[in-house]
């Protein structure tokens, strides 16, 4: 079932639309569906935030809106938007195209994802001349210490190897090599997991800073209720691979109305209120089980919630 919903704070048409995205895993006891008919749009300017635990489904669908699936996955249904194109529906030539300049992944654990071997210089550069054939060398190494100053880093690091730059100074590096050439959408997938307190809040105020000097949108996938709060201007909350509750930052936080958002976001630490820890039985689907996508209701404006049996049964 495909289901409409809003754009939210972006202004103009929807830069990125999903519609009815399904993802399954193929294993010895059967499909697990991962993505079960995802659908949002995300407009021109607009911070989305993707938010749920770990196997709800939220970095699959990061990777089918890219066509990364790999196998056991596959997609088996959908449609992934981008303007006018549809990006599950062309060819892999003109998707490698597309993938940088015009949508591009922070991806999950990207501090690992640099090459050993490589200065900062040549991995920057190259993911620019893939796309915009050769360079002058002086006019790219201008352009890399440009794009090095977009997310606060010294342009001493042209010159270092990843094992020379500490976990934050590496997420940054990944953070320019998503923006070198100028993409419209931006995926950052857990941009700040593994990363210590203090450095999570200088990369999370670094993807603001480039958020605001290139308006481009994101989508913001993690975990972290708190962190997404600060960062993104609409948040959609996922479970056992559907979206089930989507609204503005103020309405999710203030007015939660699915089960299961409501104790994401009870589960916020708080250094005010002590609590204790109560175990509870909480009653999850089976993913191997083929179910129908919930229907949405908007029970406010831009404030949609899943309204089937799917919401989360919590004993006590």
């Amino acid at each position: 079932m495909s289901v409409d919903v809003s754009v939210g704070t972006g202004t103009g048409d929807p830069v990125l639309s999903v519609t009815d995205l399904r993802v399954h895993y193929r294993t010895a006891g059967g499909d697990v569906v991962a993505a079960n008919g995802v659908s949002f749009a995300l407009g021109r300017g607009e911070t989305l935030g993707l938010v749920g635990e770990s196997g709800s489904g939220k970095s699959t669908v990061a990777m089918a809106i890219l066509r990364l699936t790999t196998p056991p996955g596959r997609v088996v249904g959908g449609s992934v938007r981008l303007g006018d194109a549809d990006l599950l529906a062309m060819s892999e030539a003109e998707l490698r195209t597309r993938r940088w300049r015009d949508i591009a992944l922070i991806p999950q654990g990207s501090m690992n994802s640099l090459n050993p071997v490589l200065r900062v210089r040549r991995q920057l550069g190259d993911a620019i001349e893939t796309h915009e054939g050769r360079q002058p060398r002086r006019a790219l190494r201008e352009r890399i210490v440009r794009l090095l100053s977009l997310v606060n880093l010294p342009e001493r690091v042209v010159d270092l190897y990843p094992h020379e730059l500490s976990g934050g100074m590496k997420q940054r590096v990944c953070i320019a090599m998503a923006i070198a050439l100028d993409p419209a959408v931006i995926i950052a997938d857990e941009p700040t997991s593994a990363l210590d307190v203090v450095v999570q809040k200088a990369v999370a105020q670094t993807l603001l800073d480039v958020k605001k000097r290139l308006n481009s949108s994101m989508i913001l996938i993690g975990h972290d209720m708190a962190l997404q709060a600060q960062l993104v201007d609409r948040i959609a909350v996922m479970y056992a691979g559907n979206i089930v509750e989507i609204g503005s930052v103020r309405d999710i936080l203030r007015d939660p109305r699915h089960a299961y958002t409501r104790h994401l976001i009870a589960s916020i630490p708080s250094i005010r209120e002590r609590r204790p820890l109560v175990v509870r039985d909480v009653r999850a689907p089976d993913l191997r089980t083929r179910r129908p996508t919930p229907a949405m209701a908007e029970v406010a404006p831009g404030h949609l919630v899943a309204t089937s049996d799917l919401e989360v049964t919590v004993d006590g």
